[in-house]
């Protein structure tokens, strides 16, 4: 391993002066970071989706509610940011709004609020006349941000006892009277509603209100496909039908392969397009994993890549989420783990037969939903039309090597 060969003969310390300097002529080289994860990506770091990005802009210029649901890391936030990015229309404001760090009905209107209003006054004295404007019984203050490429933070104060949700709810719609404009409100992390305290009711709630505004859309996504599948999926949900549904699904590899190949040109290397189709391959194509293991392979590799050089990145970026995977299995059971090497090893259903539930001691017919189940909520596993899968490209990677 490169990083292991290095540290070996130069030291820690020197082996990071040694990496640092790499990265930073790769950087250099190419203008901007050649491949782009963790973060959402814009600009020519997205790649296709084309589709998508087409029908979500629709959706957003004509006030049509538009739900994203797809696994983890496969662009959702950048595709929502993208499309944001295309609105041309001054009439027309999008909202964007995180709400992962929500944990109670009222953080959620503390938290949409603020956004609403952040977006719409582009001075901070007029944020504060804005929220006094549409908002009663609020204390709004402004104060330095924490939050990364952000200057400052809007706080209003929002308590059950002197707002109702009925007002924190409608505020877009009313500014977009106001104004005269439409509004789209754009809600990362939506899966957190599902969680908090009286979580239904907070739904009916939300749904009640929303369903009557004519000026302001809303664009709900998350990172937790189970949790927005339950919210949106079932009949008995009062999120159900709420909006056009999309179901992101993985990049082809066509579309990668000249992303890749192109990206590193402009780092001044040069990969094949057979192995930019195997950097696809070992991570299925997810999209913030192409982008990882792809930048892994150009730190260690030389003018031109070869086989080693991807070996040497899978293995980087392995070392690289080993310590989540590790913590993911420590409070698995015997029967979990068993489940998941079942599944590795090429079983997807049917796990009640006899010859797979022996061989890899599942327990009994009747204990095998609870494994499914249990599962799920951790997302090691997801359901699709043709069996159980693991959810996680490295993980299955890292479980077949080392836990198997």
């Amino acid at each position: 391993m490169f990083t292991t060969w290095c540290t070996l003969i130069f030291g820690k310390s020197i082996f990071i002066t040694i990496f640092a300097f790499v990265t930073e002529n790769i950087i250099t080289d190419a203008m901007t970071s050649p491949f782009v994860y963790g973060m959402s990506v814009e600009g020519e770091n997205f790649t296709d989706r084309e589709h998508e990005t087409k029908r979500l802009v629709l959706n957003f210029e004509h006030g049509v509610n538009s739900i994203l649901i797809s696994p983890r890391r496969m662009g959702k936030t950048s595709l929502v940011k993208k499309a944001a990015s295309m609105i041309n229309n001054p009439g027309i404001k999008v909202v964007y709004v995180d709400i992962y760090k929500c944990r109670t009905e009222y953080d959620f209107y503390e938290k949409y609020a603020s956004a609403v209003i952040s977006s719409t006054a582009t001075k901070v004295e007029k944020m504060i006349e804005t929220a006094k404007e549409f908002l009663t019984s609020i204390t709004p203050s402004i104060s330095y941000s924490p939050e990364p490429n952000t200057d400052f933070s809007l706080s209003l104060g929002i308590t059950p006892k002197a707002n109702s949700p009925e007002e924190i709810l409608n505020l877009p719609e009313r500014i977009a009277q106001k104004r005269g404009i439409r509004m789209v409100i754009c809600i990362d992390e939506f899966q957190q509603i599902g969680e908090m305290p009286q979580s239904l009711t907070v739904q009916k709630t939300i749904r009640s209100v929303w369903q009557h505004h004519r000026n302001t859309s809303y664009c709900l996504f998350g990172s937790k496909q189970h949790l927005m599948s339950q919210l949106f999926y079932s009949r008995k949900m009062p999120f159900y039908q709420f909006g056009d549904m999309f179901f992101l699904k993985r990049i082809p590899t066509e579309k990668w392969v000249p992303f890749i190949v192109s990206r590193f040109q402009q780092a001044g290397k040069k990969i094949s397009e057979e192995l930019a189709e195997q950097i696809c391959t070992t991570v299925e194509n997810y999209s913030a994993y192409v982008q990882q293991l792809a930048w892994n392979v150009m730190v260690v590799s030389g003018k031109e890549v070869n086989a080693q050089d991807v070996v040497s990145g899978v293995q980087a970026t392995l070392d690289q989420v080993v310590p989540l995977f590790i913590e993911q299995t420590a409070p698995l059971s015997t029967y979990q783990l068993n489940f998941i090497r079942a599944i590795c090893h090429g079983f997807h259903d049917d796990f009640g037969k006899a010859e797979v539930t022996n061989k890899y001691n599942l327990g009994t017919r009747s204990n095998l939903p609870k494994l499914k189940k249990a599962l799920i909520e951790r997302e090691i596993i997801e359901i699709t039309e043709t069996g159980c899968y693991i959810a996680d490209p490295l993980f299955k990677l890292w479980f077949s090597r080392k836990m198997m």
